[in-house]
């Protein structure tokens, strides 16, 4: 892995860690947790 890639690899994690933090929470949070992982599969297809 290029060193120019581990900044947006911990930021899918942060994604991915918050979508699920949502997940765990419940009460309807369920937007929340497609808003996450939107953002996580976004920062994916841009980055590789």
């Amino acid at each position: 892995m290029h060193t120019t890639k581990i900044l947006p690899t911990l930021l899918i994690c942060v994604d991915l860690l918050a979508a699920v933090g949502y997940g765990l929470g419940g009460d309807g949070e369920w937007r929340k947790v497609v808003y996450w992982l939107a953002a996580a599969v976004l920062t994916t297809v841009v980055t590789f």
